[in-house]
């Protein structure tokens, strides 16, 4: 959690700097070091005791002091007297989306609006619009923008619930608790995730609980028993459970705490009908009025007691599952061993920081045998979309380390769909990729069917592979915008053209859903990280958590493909 912390103190000091509108190369160094330390696989503090802090990229020496005050006194003394300069409810103004920091700032010395309530209520009363740049049409963005800040309360996204549980699974994963187990919506690797459960097995449960309770990332205490607790952690105001379970009922409790509660009712009908009943204390044999215990150490044993295929957390959601389960029809979930490689990677030809060699050595140790670097198109200035020139340049180097590489790098890029629905390079270039995903970067507030028909126009263009990130989720940033996937996937179909399941953590487009319709309409699946850094790479995790979500199979996704089988479908 430190790593956290550390990265959570230096983007709040690039808000700060944002909002004193500071020297925009010192802004972008705190946010470069954040990202920088929030994607490190190892502890922080101990690269600071081995000296190593400006190995880090983006971490020079006057941020390696800073984290090592952090580090030595929990606190530093440049954050806090920046903090004073501002009322700390600006930091969370600025957390909504679409406003800025020039914006809040403005608000803030004309009003004196200083929260995200009260300036939901000055928008709600019209009563910005005295601001020079603040219309109608702004204010309505602004309330959106608030809404979607709310959402972000209630819900986070499956990666930092994911770390938010490894921290609480590793501090009490002792010799004192002979199981542990993360339950709940977390394990179906839902997109979002309300709160954490965890389940443990030990002999000293009052240990164990108070263990958790005193915990360091614990925030509040909710209640505590002898055998359970609850507690809000302090990063992200997230409620965690924790239940020590006996060992007896291990499987049940699990089965029961990790839901769905569709799921759980639908087998608990099904139990019913064969003469049991199963609940979190294990699953029993009913004789006449009498119940006897007969099973739920594992989830194992009752679905053998059941006589159905063991059904994986992930499809615990009550969508055919147990019928299938029941028929021995289950889908065959992919894994990490079964993707050859990653299909959407950024360079630093454009606006990735690792280098087209440093990735095919990362590639590698994932034991992959093709990467696609998809670097942007042109018009798009902010992310250094690459000119013809350069294009041609990185052609010309990956056809060199292709000469001695383990792992083939096939030359991509990811092009821009304009507002009409063209590409952002014409067909002579695009004929030199030998991958093409095309993508929507502009234009989100269209109508569905401008985007739909933009979309199809990019499918039906004959060098293009793949349309990546189709609905343009952004969590905590931007809903999907509106599209018609049918129309969409009949067209893929018609012209070969696959859909991406983008694994950058905050994206996860397409969804579970919709990519469970792509396989319906029998369209291609591919999973791209859209990694930017050589630490995303690992991201492509989530894809196929989506993958297993959605019942696909190694045959319905692009990844899966050996190399030959991939460039011929490349080719069409």
């Amino acid at each position: 959690m430190e790593n956290k912390q550390i990265a959570q103190i230096f983007r709040e000091i690039a808000k700060l700097l944002e909002l004193k509108g500071d020297n925009p190369f010192k802004i972008r160094a705190y946010q470069k070091a954040a990202q920088s330390i929030e994607d490190l696989e190892q502890n922080i503090r101990i690269l600071a005791e081995q000296d190593k802090l400006t190995q880090i990229d983006g971490i020079g020496k006057d941020l390696a002091l800073k984290i090592k005050e952090i580090l030595q006194t929990g606190k530093l003394d440049y954050y806090l007297l920046l903090k004073k300069e501002f009322p700390s409810g600006l930091l969370e103004m600025m957390e909504i989306p679409t406003l800025g920091p020039k914006t809040v700032k403005k608000i803030y010395e004309k009003f004196k609006i200083d929260t995200v309530e009260k300036l939901k209520e000055a928008v709600l009363a019209k009563k910005l619009t005295g601001i020079e740049g603040i219309k109608d049409k702004t204010q309505e963005n602004i309330l959106r923008g608030i809404e979607l800040l709310e959402q972000r309360r209630e819900r986070i996204p499956l990666y930092l619930a994911s770390q938010i549980a490894e921290s609480f699974i590793s501090q009490l994963n002792t010799k004192e608790v002979k199981k542990i187990e993360i339950a709940g919506s977390l394990r179906r690797r839902k997109d979002t995730i309300r709160d954490i459960d965890i389940l443990a097995v030990s002999n000293k449960p009052t240990f164990v609980i108070d263990k958790f309770s005193n915990l360091p990332m614990v925030k509040e205490v909710l209640s505590k028993g002898e055998k359970k607790s609850s507690v809000i952690e302090n990063q992200n105001n997230m409620q965690v459970d924790l239940r020590v379970i006996d060992e007896k009922s291990f499987g049940s409790a699990l089965m029961y705490f990790t839901g769905s509660k569709e799921f759980n009712i639908k087998l608990r009908q099904l139990a019913a009908k064969k003469g049991f009943k199963i609940n979190e204390y294990g699953i029993f044999k009913i004789k006449k009025d009498k119940e006897e215990w007969i099973g739920g150490k594992t989830e194992e044993e009752i679905f053998s007691i059941l006589k159905m295929q063991y059904i994986p957390p992930q499809l615990r959601e009550d969508r055919g599952e147990i019928e299938a389960a029941c028929n021995n029809s289950l889908p065959k979930p992919i894994t990490l061993k079964d993707i050859k490689g990653d299909l959407h990677i950024h360079s630093n030809y454009s606006d990735g920081l690792a280098s087209i060699s440093q990735l095919v050595s990362k590639a590698e140790e994932f034991g992959y045998k093709y990467i696609a670097i998809c670097d942007h198109s042109r018009s798009l200035k902010v992310a250094r979309g690459l000119s013809e020139k350069d294009v041609y340049k990185k052609l010309e180097e990956i056809r060199k380390i292709n000469k001695n590489s383990k792992v083939y790098v096939l030359f991509g890029a990811e092009v821009d769909i304009d507002s009409d629905g063209n590409l952002d390079y014409k067909d002579e270039l695009l004929k030199e990729f030998d991958i093409v995903i095309a993508a929507i970067h502009t234009g989100f507030k269209q109508s569905k069917e401008q985007i739909t028909k933009r979309i199809i126009s990019a499918c039906k263009n004959k060098y293009v592979s793949i349309i990546a990130h189709p609905t343009g989720k952004l969590w905590g940033v931007r809903e999907p915008y509106a599209i018609d996937l049918e129309e969409i996937l009949k067209v893929a179909y018609d012209y070969k053209v696959g859909l991406e399941i983008n694994c950058y953590p905050q994206r996860l487009d397409l969804n579970d859903l919709d990519a469970m319709k792509a396989k319906n309409f029998k369209v291609k699946l591919s999973l791209g990280t859209d990694s930017h850094r050589l630490e995303h790479l690992k991201s492509i995790a989530f894809g196929i958590d989506v993958s297993q979500r959605a019942w696909l199979e190694k045959n319905d996704i692009l990844n899966c493909m050996e190399p030959d089988e991939l460039f011929k479908w490349l080719k069409k």
